[in-house]
């Protein structure tokens, strides 16, 4: 990619409105309807010929990476496919939304790379999804960017742990088809061990003004980690998240993103949700919250866009 990333600079602050109020709601239902047929024909989704190992990325907070996490991870596995979630952010908040346990002290992440603990005793069902496991991470993770830095192969202690776990799932049958790993908004040792761990970065980016700053930045920092650490890492999905297609600013900073990193953009935005946002207060995904809305039927669908293509890489 040759030309410069995509800049914040050029869109207004404020969000300006469609000026055609007739047709707003009427194409959102229908788009709606459209959503709904395409997910109810994919009830199963084809599984990859390996193990696919996600970073879910981006130094911006408040973007969706871990509401992104959730759902993609929620939708996957309520498709027939059995998939792993690490929960690397010491909030802990991908833990509480699929209603994992993960008050101080509790065995996770942190005694996996710090400690060296085996995954399987750490890796805990998802009591709601059928096939979704979590490695559930504490506030004891705080601590852990210190821990490291002592500590030998210190960018390498995950990737060394999920190895052996996904080896040790193949060898008993249970073979683990996705593995999303939450990254806190930060470049630390937590950050990197996650894609160094990693073979793909999917980035949420947010369609709002703010968005864009630091973009070029991130793929810099991956570009940087390619080339000394993982030079397995791709940047292979970029998911648009909190979209309004009545604003122009959204649909600005979505032709933006797609100009620059072409094909590897969803075609599904994921729009604002107001059940979205109510459902890890429930300690849900919004699949299971509601499965109808909008929200829900956005996740199911890039969801099957990544399976789909997978399917088209190993063709």
């Amino acid at each position: 990619m040759n030309s410069p990333a995509p800049s914040a600079a050029s869109y207004g602050a404020t969000p300006v409105p469609s000026h055609d109020a007739s047709t707003p709601l009427a194409a959102e239902a229908q788009e709606h309807v459209e959503l709904a047929q395409r997910v109810s024909e994919a009830q199963r989704f084809d599984r990859p010929e390996q193990t696919r190992v996600f970073v879910v990325a981006n130094q911006k907070g408040g973007v969706g990476k871990t509401t992104t996490t959730v759902n993609i991870a929620a939708a996957l596995a309520m498709r027939g496919l059995r998939v792993l979630v690490i929960d690397l952010d010491p909030q802990g908040n991908t833990s509480t939304a699929l209603n994992i346990p993960h008050q101080e002290g509790t065995p996770g992440v942190y005694e996996a790379i710090v400690d060296g603990t085996d995954l399987d005793e750490l890796v805990r069902p998802c009591p709601d999804i059928e096939g979704l496991t979590v490695l559930p991470a504490s506030i004891d993770l705080a601590g852990a960017e210190i821990e490291l830095v002592s500590l030998v192969a210190r960018e390498s202690r995950l990737d060394r742990a999920l190895q052996a776990y996904l080896k040790d799932c193949v060898e008993a049958g249970d073979r683990i088809d996705y593995v999303l790993i939450d990254c806190p908004p930060s470049l630390g040792l937590l950050t990197v061990n996650a894609m160094v761990a990693g073979r793909e970065v999917l980035i949420p980016i947010q369609c709002e003004y703010y968005a864009l700053e630091g973009l070029g930045q991130l793929v810099r920092n991956i570009e940087l980690i390619r080339s000394h650490l993982n030079p397995k890492l791709e940047i292979t999905t970029i998911l648009l998240t909190m979209f309004d297609a009545r604003t122009r600013l959204s649909s600005g900073v979505a032709e933006e993103v797609r100009a620059y990193f072409a094909d590897k953009v969803l075609k599904t935005a994921i729009p604002r949700s107001v059940r979205i946002s109510e459902a890890p207060s429930y300690q849900q995904s919004v699949l299971t919250y509601d499965g109808a809305s909008s929200g829900a039927l956005s996740y199911l669908e890039a969801a099957r866009e990544i399976t789909i293509a997978s399917s088209k890489e190993s063709s």
